[in-house]
């Protein structure tokens, strides 16, 4: 089984996650205290390069499998991702490839788009049929959604796109959100989503 009981323990601490989309926002993330990482750019030829340089800084890398062009998204393209590059997990919208990464011990997130009514149903369904270790949710303005998810799976659940301001951030965590994922630089600071007693930094 993947390693659900750590990714639970780092979202407990660290609350902000960066979403990085090109070599110069990884240079910028390395120069932030934000531990987990999700990667959302590259190829067959440099992911794997890209991985170590993370991992190098003690940094928890998700690889999004999606937007990895040259791995195939079947058995073999995981199985390739989990030997040569080693991630510490996968993020997909693929509910099948959750369950192929599962197997092979990479930890998995699940991204939806909450565009309607029936893609919050048929996620919920996904969610509780391959058991990601989370949810990135897609996008972050709608917080109150995270409630009414929250209320239906103890999965934990990741919110981002489109934030634009701490503000967002905060309203996202105030409504039971794990954390947040951003690809903002400018947000990447983990005061933003820290809290002293009741009040935010």
């Amino acid at each position: 089984m993947s390693d659900s009981p750590r990714l639970r323990e780092w979202l407990a601490k660290d609350r902000l996650i960066a979403s990085i989309k090109d070599p110069k926002a990884m240079d910028a993330f390395l120069k932030t205290d934000i531990k987990i990482a999700f990667l959302l750019f590259g190829n067959i030829s440099v992911i794997g390069k890209f991985v170590k340089h993370l991992k190098e800084h003690d940094r928890m890398v998700y690889v999004h499998l999606d937007k990895i062009q040259g791995i195939s998204h079947d058995a073999e393209g995981l199985k390739f991702l989990h030997r040569f590059v080693a991630p510490y997990g996968i993020i997909t919208t693929k509910s099948h490839m959750v369950q192929k990464a599962k197997k092979l011990n990479l930890s998995t997130i699940q991204r939806l788009f909450l565009v309607d009514t029936d893609a919050i149903k048929n996620g919920l369904a996904s969610m509780e049929k391959v058991q990601p270790d989370a949810v990135e949710i897609m996008p972050a303005l709608i917080p109150s959604m995270v409630s009414e998810l929250k209320l239906q799976t103890d999965v934990p659940l990741v919110t981002g796109g489109l934030l634009t301001n701490p503000n967002q951030m905060r309203e996202a965590l105030e409504y039971g959100a794990s954390a947040v994922s951003t690809g903002n630089p400018g947000l990447w600071d983990i005061s933003y989503t820290q809290r002293v007693g009741s009040e935010w930094k």
